[in-house]
């Protein structure tokens, strides 16, 4: 299932995950799901491994940007992994936070507080 980029930052209707990676031309990329199955889990390690790696990034990073005579490339590439990373970081936290239960729902039902 795909929606409009307009409709990116909206609370799907069903159970909808945002995956962590996307399609040939840069759309986002859609599960419908109970949470359970195969491409949830493979989407749960990819996640994981992208947190890992901005971890590692941010760190190796840190010492480039902290030596005053580290060369432009270096810190270059640095920067174009640090946005990566950070690319990576926001789909991880758009997608987990598509998952979380609406409070105004839970009001309704006479569940919240």
């Amino acid at each position: 299932m795909q929606r409009a980029d307009s409709d990116r930052h909206q609370r799907p209707t069903g159970y909808v995950r945002l995956l962590p990676w996307e399609t040939e031309d840069n759309r986002p990329c859609y599960l419908s799901t109970d949470g359970g199955g195969l491409l949830s889990r493979l989407a749960d390690d990819l996640e994981t491994a992208q947190l890992d790696m901005g971890a590692d990034v941010l760190a190796k990073a840190s010492k480039v940007l902290g030596d005053p005579l580290s060369p432009n490339p270096a810190v270059r590439y640095m920067g174009i992994r640090l946005a990566e990373c950070l690319r990576d970081a926001l789909r991880v936290a758009e997608s987990r936070g598509m998952r979380l239960p609406d409070p105004d729902r839970e009001d309704d039902d006479g569940e919240g507080t």
